[in-house]
């Protein structure tokens, strides 16, 4: 049996707070035969499979397959290099958490795409109780050197930006360099994801690579990343409070090759 399958069911019906015998009201089925999924002991008829997907996933991420295009990222192996590969800086986006939500009290960090964990980090030395994630195992590993190097503490595990979907709340949701790696009929499932997870109050820090005709494409750009278009994230919180919007071009020597990048940068509250 898959048991992949059954714990994807299973987490992906606790994260919509359902219980066995609602998400069976749903698909029109008996409570036992949710049981008998999330307990590996039988399949759902092939035609319940897209009404299961609907809720969060596609059908392949909902089995347990993860997707080719995020498990092959270029980043495995420049991970393994002993030398952080990122650096040992963090993006200005991390004063910008402090200085909007400081933690004066006990506060919840999702840091999505979180690549060696030097933002992770940061902001456990700060404070804040942070879950982290990446698709990289070398990532993770880095992540959580850094995390014993600096005595602090930080959730670190693997997963991917199709699949994952929170189970409990986060007061603010951040992410860096990562959102392009999100197809382009996918994005607004994701972000949605998060947004429902997030505290009232809490705040989302994004930023994403934009296309622009007049700068060439960068040298180290992989063909599953896919830009975005200009305005296309704020697109995605018209019913947030929008703090901060930005727009900016910079350059960047990350492939050993100087290169430009435009990218938004966003700051949204949740209000309701």
């Amino acid at each position: 049996m898959n048991h992949d399958f059954a714990q994807n069911l299973l987490r992906l019906r606790k994260a919509r707070g359902l219980t066995q015998e609602q998400l069976a009201g749903q698909l029109g089925v008996s409570p036992q035969s949710v049981s008998k999924w999330e307990n590996c002991q039988s399949y759902p008829d092939i035609e319940l499979l897209p009404h299961l997907a609907a809720f969060s996933v596609r059908i392949d991420a909902l089995l347990g397959y993860q997707s080719e295009k995020l498990r092959t990222s270029q980043y495995e192996s420049k991970y393994r290099d002993p030398a952080y590969y990122w650096g040992n800086d963090v993006w200005s986006g991390c004063y910008e958490v402090l200085r909007l939500m400081p933690p004066v009290r006990p506060l919840r960090l999702l840091d999505v795409g979180c690549g060696e964990g030097q933002a992770a980090v940061f902001f456990a030395r700060n404070g804040y109780t942070v879950s982290a994630f990446d698709v990289t195992t070398s990532g993770i590993e880095k992540g959580r050197q850094l995390a014993e190097l600096h005595r602090t503490e930080v959730d670190f595990f693997q997963a991917d930006l199709l699949n994952y979907q929170p189970e409990s709340d986060f007061d603010i949701v951040f992410s860096s360099g990562v959102l392009q790696y999100i197809p382009r009929g996918e994005r607004r499932r994701v972000l949605e994801g998060y947004k429902a997870h997030t505290a009232v109050g809490g705040i989302h820090v994004l930023n994403v690579f934009v296309d622009k005709p007049f700068l060439p494409v960068p040298p180290d750009w992989e063909e599953q990343e896919d830009f975005w278009s200009s305005g296309e994230l704020l697109s995605c919180y018209a019913d947030w409070k929008v703090e901060q919007l930005e727009e900016r071009i910079f350059d960047c020597d990350s492939s050993g090759i100087p290169h430009q990048h435009c990218m938004d940068v966003l700051i949204a509250r949740k209000m309701v």
